[in-house]
């Protein structure tokens, strides 16, 4: 069921506030709206989102950790930010585990993954055929999560998770090639076909030529 695919999906108000301010200028800083080198200040962060300053400095600890903020003693905090090249690396390594996680797919998914594979599928087929980009992006997100999930491995899905949301709001508006939506649909559909047939080799080339492709996307017309 489609219930299913979203229902792990969590509502900023039920978030900790902390956690609610780290995906804000998480957000922020990925979309480029917080330059590199701009100056996180708690005063304004706690005004700009009326919070106190316990849950700014702990959001502001988690960007640390992630390597988009740098805190410098007797400084502050300042914006690193996330460069063209960090996200094909980024890319580069998303390729890697994605190849690993369908692997792990292939050899352990259950029935009832498979069932909530197939729906998502049938919906990217769906909003290819609708010409909504926007659909489609939010559907592939959720493809790949139910991949992740069928790997029954937590790890390598909180590593995907994070460069699933890095993606996500590092995307920027603009005209897409012509035959994106279809040929986004083809290299998911291989990928498809290889987890329904329980085909290791096949899930493993479908995989790669995705992410090949999704670097040679990056590369050229800098979309993801």
């Amino acid at each position: 069921m489609i219930i299913k695919i979203f229902k792990k999906r969590l509502v900023d108000k039920n978030l900790p506030i902390s956690n609610g301010a780290f995906s804000q200028l998480q957000k922020e800083i990925l979309q480029g709206k917080l330059k590199a080198g701009a100056k996180l200040t708690e005063q304004a962060i706690c005004e700009k989102y009326n919070i106190s300053r316990t849950p700014v400095r702990e959001a502001i600890r988690q960007l640390e950790v992630e390597g988009l903020v740098e805190i410098i003693p007797n400084r502050g905090a300042f914006v690193v930010g996330f460069s063209y090249q960090d996200l094909l690396d980024m890319l580069e390594l998303q390729r890697e585990y994605e190849v690993q996680a369908i692997k792990w797919a292939i050899q352990r998914i259950t029935d009832e993954e498979k069932e909530d594979l197939e729906e998502a599928f049938e919906f990217m087929e769906f909003y290819t055929q609708k010409n909504d980009l926007d659909k489609m992006f939010t559907i592939n997100m959720n493809f790949h999560q139910l991949i992740y999930r069928a790997a029954h491995n937590r790890m390598l899905e909180q590593t995907l998770s994070l460069y699933q949301t890095y993606i996500k709001h590092s995307r920027k508006p603009m005209p897409y090639p012509e035959h994106y939506l279809e040929d986004l649909l083809e290299e998911h559909g291989l990928v498809f076909d290889a987890i329904m047939n329980k085909d290791m080799d096949m899930g493993i080339k479908a995989m790669r030529y995705h992410m090949d492709k999704t670097i040679e996307r990056f590369r050229m017309h800098n979309i993801i």
